[in-house]
């Protein structure tokens, strides 16, 4: 180790020993180039050595250059050969690849041995990224054989090992494919060799949904998640940035400039903040040319993608396509082995793989589980006296009422003929809604059915098994379930029956659904007002009104106790009329003080939003309680007015035909937000609380909520923060020109009493 430090210490100038050898080298070089001119002058070696596309060089016993042809010095940086000579790697690269490189060459010089077809790794000046070498050093001797240095010959294979890389990735794809690897790694397994060929480029996959209209995260492990989770769920259209037009017109779609390019008008505000400036997709289509999704690379360049680039997408799309076609087959065959051709419900097969699964987690999260086996009753007589046809008809239409009488967590199997059976899951261990969620499910069964020759009357006997308390594996429940539903029908039909053949329904009362139903009614309900600031001057410009319910007995119960209940038993709608006539109410009560007139905001359900005559109830609460319209906000979540476009849009043209204003809640927590925003005419877009509390620590949410804000006031809409708690997060939004906030940093919910003195010491 001495030996090696006293030759690093040496690099400021040229040892004795090394000019000497210098001049050894000149000379015979002069005298190689004497005999040369005299033999093959007309060859001229000297210049041939230069224009070799090899690197080709000669260094002393310090690793000095002594000689390089002009190949080698052009690479290194230095504009003449000449300028290399007494230069080390240290000079040249960093310190562990010019050690590595010393190391080397020393051990060379030391035992005499060559070094043959070595590969080097390297990152040269001025190269964006490493180079690739195959290189040989072989000791050089004097005339005495003595090792005086060592001649080194280099040449680029940088191109050949990415080929290689190329044709080593492909196979490695085609192999996870063949063995049926899930898909999400399969495509980001293939972005990132794509990437690997490329410098500054990010690629990514968007999957078109089964109905053709939607674009779905599929893999981008390199793309910013802020700006994968704003795009994930786009419509496909003919103005939709790069991915979503090359989707609807099913060819690439190259965009040099999306700060410019008219495709990208309406989501210039939402890439800004991640700095792309280009664009280039690709649909991956099936061999008839059906769209499956697409492949883009994103560079924040402006510029055309490269002949070769586009070559690496056409590979890139063709392997993505066999990938997605493949995981499609196999899907359909999963389904078709595990579901039922008629009704298209899970079969016997996927109930005996998931209901175990069900009641293991069941049993280690100390849940309930309820089975619920039903068969049509006089189910022989429809097919007998209506036909076959007519039979199947009726088992579809009773497979899909069941179906959306469940919650996504529960499952309804068709067993074989008229059978089916009903898996309801995670529920606490003292659930109470079990009675009501089974007859809900019964009176859906009930209800007639329109046929061709009139109505069909279908009833259904049902027997019930609860988890554990009546069978602790899923042979024994679906057994004792099976008794009860035999029971049921010994006692004449159409009625439920628990296994132990009581004759009554299982369950609780609706004791809970009474209740609320009486606070509704009985003046238990109260609101509750959180103010809404100005984010530049810190003024109150609206409040929102929040339900409470004061249960006479349980004392103050919070609305995730029961906003849930009145929305599955339909009492939001009384509810939530209630809470619209309160809030104009008090807004009145506030203006006839003579406190300034400010906007009151109204959540909106679902249910409500649905109900034909609900902008006839707006309009008579602000009648009622002489309150102007353009004084009221209505708010809903983006899945409210996603679940039936077109009849929201309908509603939300009623509305604002009165002149009320209406806003997105939670925006950012789904998946149709974007779409959500350019289809329906909101005026205030409410960012989701679960994005605020991130800020300003996570890069991420930094980087969606300045995509946010921009794109609204690029829509033209107002923004409002939700669940703003720190200084910290109030500076972030005011950077970010966030108009107002609402949040614990200024008031938590208080009684009307309390928002009073806060809107009256504003006054003053």
């Amino acid at each position: 180790m001495h030996e090696t430090a006293r030759r690093w210490e040496s690099a400021e100038a040229l040892t004795a020993e090394t000019r000497r050898f210098v001049a050894a080298t000149e000379a015979m070089m002069a005298s190689t180039a004497h005999h040369l001119s005299e033999g093959v002058e007309n060859l001229r070696l000297k210049a041939i050595i230069h224009e070799l596309p090899d690197f080709l060089y000669v260094k002393d016993r310090d690793s000095r250059f002594v000689f390089a042809n002009a190949v080698t010095a052009s690479n290194l940086g230095f504009a003449s050969a000449e300028e290399l000579t007494g230069k080390r790697d240290f000079d040249l690269f960093d310190f562990e690849v010019a050690r590595r490189h010393f190391d080397i060459e020393q051990q060379i010089m030391a035992t005499g041995q060559a070094g043959i077809d070595m590969e080097e790794t390297v990152v040269l000046p001025g190269s964006p990224r490493p180079v690739c070498r195959l290189t040989s050093k072989i000791p050089l001797r004097n005339e005495r054989g003595e090792i005086v240095g060592l001649i080194g010959v280099s040449r680029d294979i940088t191109e050949r090992k990415l080929q290689e890389d190329l044709h080593r990735g492909q196979a490695k794809l085609l192999e996870m494919i063949a063995r049926n690897e899930p898909l999400p790694m399969v495509l980001e397994a293939l972005v990132l060799m794509i990437e690997a060929q490329l410098t500054g480029i990010d690629g990514s996959v968007l999957l078109l949904d089964s109905e053709g209209t939607r674009l779905y995260h599929g893999a981008a492990p390199n793309l910013p998640g802020g700006y994968s989770r704003l795009i994930d769920g786009v419509t496909i259209g003919p103005k939709v940035g790069s991915c979503g037009t090359a989707a609807w017109r099913g060819h690439p779609v190259i965009v040099e400039d999306v700060m410019s390019d008219p495709l990208w008008e309406d989501f210039r505000a939402l890439v800004a903040p991640f700095g792309f400036r280009s664009c280039w997709s690709t649909p991956i289509a099936t061999s008839e040319n059906n769209v499956l999704g697409t492949f883009a690379l994103y560079s924040r360049e402006v510029r055309r993608p490269t002949e070769h680039e586009m070559k690496l997408v056409a590979l890139a799309t063709h392997i993505a396509g066999i990938a997605i076609e493949r995981k499609r087959v196999h899907d359909r065959i999963h389904f078709m082995a595990h579901h039922d051709d008629l009704t298209g419900l899970p079969n016997r097969a996927f109930l005996k793989e998931r209901l175990a699964n069900i009641l293991d987690q069941a049993r280690r999260n100390n849940r309930k589980v309820t089975v619920a086996y039903i068969d049509l009753d006089n189910f022989k007589d429809i097919n007998d006296g209506r036909g076959h046809a007519a039979g199947d008809e009726v088992l579809k239409e009773i497979a899909t009422r069941m179906a959306n009488s469940v919650r996504a967590s529960d499952m309804v199997v068709r067993l074989g003929g008229d059978e089916f059976l009903v898996v309801l899951v995670h529920q606490s261990s003292h659930d109470a809604g079990i009675a009501r969620r089974l007859r809900e499910l019964q009176k859906a069964i009930n209800r007639p059915m329109r046929g061709e020759s009139g109505d069909i009357a279908v009833t259904a006997s049902i027997g019930v098994a609860a988890f554990p308390v009546d069978g602790a594996t899923a042979e024994e429940l679906l057994a004792n379930a099976d008794r009860a539903m035999y029971r049921a029908k010994q006692l004449g039909r159409n009625t439920l029956q628990h296994h132990d053949g009581a004759s009554t329904s299982v369950g609780m009362p609706l004791g809970e659904q009474e209740e609320l139903h009486q606070a509704i009614t009985g003046d238990q309900l109260f609101l509750e007002y959180q103010p809404q600031v100005d984010v530049a001057t810190g003024r109150i410009t609206g409040i929102e009104a929040l339900v409470r319910w004061n249960h006479p007995a349980k004392g103050r119960v919070p609305p995730v106790n029961f906003i849930p209940l009145a929305e599955e038993t339909g009492l939001i709608v009384p509810l939530g009329l209630w809470v619209l006539n309160e809030a104009c109410r008090q807004a009145r009560a506030w203006q006839d003080m003579g406190l300034a007139p400010l906007t009151i905001a109204v959540n909106v359900s679902a249910k409500q939003f649905a109900d034909p005559d609900f902008a006839s109830h707006v309009a008579e609460a602000l009648e009622r309680h002489r309150l102007q319209s353009h004084w009221l906000e209505l708010e809903v979540t983006e899945s409210v007015v996603m679940q039936d476009a077109e009849r929201a849009l309908a509603m939300m043209a009623s509305l604002r035909a009165l002149g009320v204003r209406l806003s997105i809640d939670d925006f950012g927590s789904g998946y149709s937000s974007l779409a959500a925003l350019k289809t329906f005419p909101f005026d205030r877009l409410k960012m989701d609380r679960s994005l605020v509390e991130a800020l300003p620590g996570d890069k991420t949410a930094v980087a969606i909520a300045s995509a946010v804000i921009s794109l609204a006031q690029t829509l033209k809409l107002s923004v409002l923060a939700e669940g703003v708690e720190t200084d910290a997060q109030m500076d972030f939004l005011r950077q970010a020109h966030c108009e107002e906030a609402q949040g614990y940093r200024f008031s938590k919910p208080v009684s009307p009493e309390a928002a009073t003195l806060l809107l009256q010491t504003q006054s003053m």
